[in-house]
């Protein structure tokens, strides 16, 4: 279900859009639509009022909880079922922060992900990702929203771009709490800036060097990294929010002295800042988590020059926690149902952490 198609149901049963906008803030926001105290514009019409029960229903349908993993730091991972079975991930982190899945698999296949080996499976409609968001209130208060779980976002531009707009309106979020995370796309640098709710924007880069980074990020759009940063950058100063680069660090891939003087030459006087994110070594690809103090030193390398860079934390070290894997594990064959969704202890990362595309 789309957002609009929702809001064309409501109108044909007499809503207003004042009506409409009182139904799809009291959704996303997870309150009940009684209250003593509304307008006497906001009542709602006969037919509406009729209707009502049943489209709740219907909304509420979208999604359930079919498990929750929670972590010593307060995060949470929600194993979230669709009303087709499939199933996405979403992270309740620290602080009222929330990390939403806009696809089921993603068509990307970074080979660090454990969510693109199963490549595309479907989107998610714009309804089905506010969904998650209220959801999500049901359990505790959420103010920040970043769309980084499973999928990329700019493979499913119209759906995400409508339900940022209904969470930067009625769903009373901040333009600069809604982070938009993409490997980087045209369309996206086309789009955005004509958007009413403009998000943050966090840019997938993982390598300075062209061929690396086709490797790593094999079925992205041909981005050189100076162009995509070049881009980054006119979005930053349009909208007046810092872009937040987003860089997994893969031990003898990408973390050497090379990529960290690249990366002083791309960022140096940009309005930006690099999140440093270890692999999760528990995914099984191939690849190894670098020590930290090789990571501490990337960091300490940037802001020596000046560029505000910070180590965050991969989710969910010790349960296979990266994006994807919950998902990957209750689908496995022969994994038990009642191993599937029973509820892990998990340290899931630093409140502003989110997992790694």
């Amino acid at each position: 279900m789309r957002i609009e198609q929702l809001r064309q149901r409501l109108a044909a049963l007499g809503a207003k859009p004042c009506h409409v906008a009182r139904v799809l803030r009291a959704w996303s926001l997870a309150v009940s639509l009684d209250n003593r105290r509304s307008r006497a514009e906001d009542f709602l019409p006969q037919a509406v009022r009729a209707a009502l029960p049943d489209l709740l229903a219907e909304l509420a349908g979208l999604v359930r909880l079919r498990s929750e993993h929670p972590g010593a730091d307060g995060s949470s991972r929600l194993l979230v079922e669709l009303a087709d079975r499939q199933t996405v991930e979403s992270v309740l982190l620290p602080r009222d922060g929330l990390c939403v899945s806009t696809q089921v698999g993603c068509a990307v296949g970074c080979l660090f992900c454990m969510t693109g080996k199963e490549g595309l499976l479907r989107q998610l409609g714009s309804a089905e990702i506010v969904a998650q968001v209220a959801l999500a209130r049901t359990r505790r208060a959420v103010r920040r929203v970043v769309f980084m779980g499973m999928g990329e976002p700019a493979h499913n531009l119209d759906n995400v771009l409508e339900a940022i707009d209904l969470l930067g309106t009625a769903g009373g979020i901040g333009h600069k709490n809604l982070v938009f995370s993409t490997v980087g796309d045209r369309r996206v640098f086309e789009r955005l800036p004509r958007q009413a709710v403009q998000p943050a924007l966090a840019l997938s880069l993982h390598s300075t060097k062209a061929d690396l980074r086709r490797r790593l990020l094999p079925k992205a759009p041909a981005l050189d990294p100076a162009e995509l940063v070049a881009l980054g950058e006119a979005y930053a100063r349009a909208t007046g929010y810092p872009i937040q680069y987003q860089w997994t660090l893969l031990a003898g891939v990408n973390d050497g002295d090379d990529e960290a003087e690249g990366l002083v030459r791309l960022l140096a006087g940009k309005y930006a800042m690099m999140n440093f994110i270890p692999y999760n070594a528990n995914e099984g690809l191939g690849f190894e988590r670098p020590g930290r103090e090789r990571a501490a030193a990337l960091v300490a390398h940037l802001m020596r020059h000046r560029i505000l860079a910070k180590l965050r934390n991969s989710a969910g070290q010790d349960i296979d926690g990266g994006c994807g894997q919950l998902r990957a594990r209750a689908l496995a064959p022969g994994t038990p149902r009642s191993a599937a969704i029973s509820v892990v202890p998990a340290a899931i990362g630093r409140a502003d952490a989110a997992p790694p595309r």
